[in-house]
């Protein structure tokens, strides 16, 4: 084989990888909350909607989607009394990778006082997708935060088949150091074999994690219940603690049951990207 042949063959598998990265706080300025540090790098960006008492940071990967080699780092913290909405202009998608994992670290601090919501929309899960992914949170006490992470297992209207992913995702919460809430979730291979199972998805093809932590949350709960379909299920674990996870047949569906329960436990309308 030619030098020309190896450099033909080697580019055919290695290609340029997507990297990005956010650092955003914020602070109190004039009593209302407002960006105190902001950094942006390489295929991260952000946008930043005009809203009176809330900053709001709408986060975009500009490569278009994820696969194997990407990397992205994102660190978000709320200082003191303020309030921080993240949320993502549309759905991710982790696309197929030839080689390697996609690499996703989000982690949030809320300071005392502070509203945190972490709001972005799906995660969409391609076949032949390989994706590690962690949200970690540090909450100060008096601190409240609301987070979903919802993510849809292939294009039911596209007849796709998960038949080889991996999926390696992981939250957790602490409050003053002691952690409060650890969750995860680790696909491989044949998922379509596993997601037909009772206690996984029980033939769902989407699914969503909600965690609500706030003075109120056992006032919530009722309301909660009564919004969620047969397909989801809510708790309390401790009386300032409320999470809940709801399984549908697809995104839209998904997105009806969430919707509403998200806007309560917000109180407010969710980010105007989300209805686009």
């Amino acid at each position: 084989m030619s030098y020309q042949d190896v450099s033909l063959a080697s580019s055919a598998t290695v290609q340029p990888r997507a990297i990005g990265s956010v650092s955003l706080s914020t602070k109190l300025a004039n009593g209302r909350s407002a960006i105190d540090r902001f950094r942006t790098s390489g295929a991260s960006k952000v946008l930043f909607p005009n809203r009176r008492n809330t900053v709001e940071a709408i986060v975009i990967n500009t490569s278009g989607g994820l696969t194997g080699g990407d990397k992205f780092d994102a660190e978000f913290a709320a200082g003191q009394g303020t309030e921080l909405a993240i949320t993502t202009q549309a759905a991710e998608r982790a696309y197929r990778s030839i080689s390697g994992h996609a690499e996703v670290t989000t982690r949030i601090s809320v300071a005392s006082r502070a509203r945190a919501f972490w709001l972005p929309q799906e995660l969409i899960i391609f076949e032949g997708s390989s994706l590690n992914r962690r949200l970690d949170v540090c909450l100060e006490n008096q601190a409240s935060f609301l987070m979903v992470e919802p993510v849809i297992f292939g294009r039911s209207a596209m007849g796709e088949a998960l038949n080889s992913i991996s999926f390696d995702d992981g939250v957790r919460i602490h409050r003053d150091g002691s952690p409060i809430y650890r969750d995860a979730c680790k696909l491989k291979g044949d998922v379509e074999s596993q997601l037909v199972r009772q206690a996984v998805c029980a033939g769902m093809r989407a699914m969503a994690n909600v965690v609500f932590v706030a003075s109120d949350a056992e006032t919530k709960l009722t309301t909660v219940r009564s919004q969620l379909p047969t397909t989801g299920g809510a708790s309390l674990l401790c009386e300032d603690i409320l999470v809940f996870r709801i399984v549908a047949p697809d995104g839209f569906l998904l997105r009806r049951s969430l919707v509403p329960i998200l806007e309560i436990l917000r109180g407010q309308t969710l980010p105007r990207s989300w209805s686009l």
